[in-house]
């Protein structure tokens, strides 16, 4: 079962969550209190025997979490050594009293201290931190990065960022296991953030759930929690002509492939009919390789358009294997011009390297775009590169092109021209084949002639998507994806 809390909230957001549950009458000593339990509860977990451990404190409200957590372990009898970053008088807020009721010695943070430890408990840095690792701190991160010591980071681990997923220059410190509070930052679900933290749990510490009422978060992890009510599930009144007609439009007769993968991925995701648009030359080939999927003979733009008069096809998906000329902005356009929603992707996206906007200004509400990073820099020169993080960047992309955008990736991100967010993280890495992009399209496509929202169709697919590959495991292809749905299907239905 998915996890409920699939919010994700940034750092200031955090802090904001922080301030309600104090006005709410939680103390934030107590929040403290909870947060360092919760570190030792998760250590004590794994641990049946006590390891010689060392818990690196900072100045700030983390090191705070630290005495905690080093105070827990010692009234367990683990040998704990204390490493602080700075002068004891100029620990600040909450931690000063933490420190008080550390009974311990408090040693000076150095690579040294790290000699003989089989844990280590990283309490430097929180989530804010606005600038990379110096002086001590650097090196002792260093040195620990170097080690065998296993990594229990509270919050995220020091030196990486909680918006932007990543470290500032490179360096942060490499967890095993990262535990954080009330819901998680985009650092735990952007990469390579994510594998930072290695192993990520997520610790209720007191925080009330009505600060979410407050604070209205915008992103989200990806689950079926989020568009599982949405989900266009068989009625049994229904029948196929219900249930949508996609179409895929495929490329000439030596790139046919991707648009039956696409097809395929349409068809299994519960399209009532799927059809591949097939230029005269193609029809032949796609018609040895396609059954259930029907072939609608079809010349060039203008027949694409009218084929697409008829309001039962609701939903296209163009671009796999079409060619960077004249004529695929031609069937864009023939695409846009209909009533039916649509998929963009490869071709149909990098066509207009050259001039964006020409693309932007015919797009509505009813089309998704799906690029990788490649085909997102032609589309959006430096946004990626210019962006506080892959969120940010994915964000001003949908509304820039008025639709949903969907980046590709390990940490897929989808984004709502309204702001929404949800951020995919179950993708497993042998998705990396070729051909998955084009299933992908196809998902989203069956899910569209199903006339599911846009945003919530691409969100659902990428999920089922990652889903579907990890069900398979190693050695996938993409023609396996969609063969992975029906007992995915089944089981989903049962739980939305």
């Amino acid at each position: 079962m998915t996890d409920t809390r699939c919010e994700i909230l940034t750092v200031s957001e955090m802090y904001a969550a922080d301030h309600f549950a104090a006005e709410a009458g939680v103390p934030t000593l107590t929040l403290m209190e909870y947060a360092g339990r919760a570190v030792a509860d998760e250590i004590f977990r794994f641990h049946s025997k006590p390891c010689p451990t060392v818990v690196l404190c900072g100045p700030g409200n983390n090191g705070g979490d630290g005495f905690v957590v080093a105070r827990l372990l010692k009234a367990r009898g683990w040998p704990v050594t204390l490493a602080l970053l700075g002068a004891r008088e100029h620990l600040k807020g909450d931690a000063v009293f933490q420190a008080l009721h550390w009974e311990g010695a408090v040693v000076p943070l150095s690579p040294r201290v790290l000699e003989g430890a089989g844990l280590v408990v990283d309490a430097l840095y929180g989530a804010g931190l606005s600038r990379p690792l110096e002086g001590e701190a650097r090196e002792t991160v260093i040195a620990l990065n170097k080690g065998k010591a296993e990594v229990v980071a509270i919050d995220v681990p020091s030196g990486l960022h909680g918006d932007l997923g990543r470290s500032f220059d490179g360096l942060c410190v490499e967890a095993d296991t990262t535990v954080t509070f009330f819901r998680k930052k985009p650092a735990h679900v952007l990469m390579p953030g994510r594998l930072n933290c290695g192993r990520i749990v997520l610790a209720d510490i007191g925080i009330p759930q009505n600060a979410l009422d407050a604070i209205k978060p915008s992103i989200w992890i990806n689950s079926e929690r989020f568009w599982g009510k949405a989900y266009p599930k068989p009625s049994p009144l229904g029948h196929k002509y219900s249930r949508g007609h996609a179409v895929v439009v495929s490329g000439p007769a030596h790139a046919t492939g991707a648009a039956r993968l696409a097809a395929r991925g349409a068809l299994r995701i519960g399209a009532g009919l799927v059809s591949v648009a097939s230029g005269l030359d193609a029809v032949d080939v796609n018609a040895k390789h396609l059954t259930a999927i029907m072939i609608k003979a079809i010349e060039g733009p203008s027949g694409l358009a009218a084929l697409l008069q008829d309001e039962r096809y609701n939903a296209v998906a163009l671009g796999p294997g079409l060619g960077l000329g004249e004529r695929t902005k031609d069937f864009v356009e023939a695409v846009v011009e209909s009533e039916a929603a649509a998929v963009f992707d490869a071709d149909a996206l990098s066509v207009f390297r050259d001039d964006p906007e020409e693309l932007f200004k015919q797009l509505t509400a009813a089309h998704v775009l799906t690029p990788h990073e490649g085909e997102f820099e032609r589309l959006f020169p430096k946004l990626l590169e210019t962006s506080p993080s892959r969120i940010a960047a994915v964000r001003v992309a949908a509304n820039r092109a008025g639709c949903v955008v969907l980046l590709k990736g390990p940490d897929t991100v989808i984004a709502d021209p309204d702001g929404r967010v949800v951020v995919n993280t179950n993708a497993p890495p042998w998705l990396a084949t070729a051909g998955s992009g084009d299933v992908l399209a196809g998902f989203i496509l069956g899910l569209l002639a199903q006339q599911m929202a846009p945003f919530l169709a691409a969100s659902a697919a990428a999920w089922l998507h990652g889903l579907a590959a990890s069900e398979f495991g190693p050695g996938l292809i993409a023609e396996d994806i969609p063969e992975q749905l029906p007992a995915l299907l089944r089981r989903l239905y049962d739980e939305i």
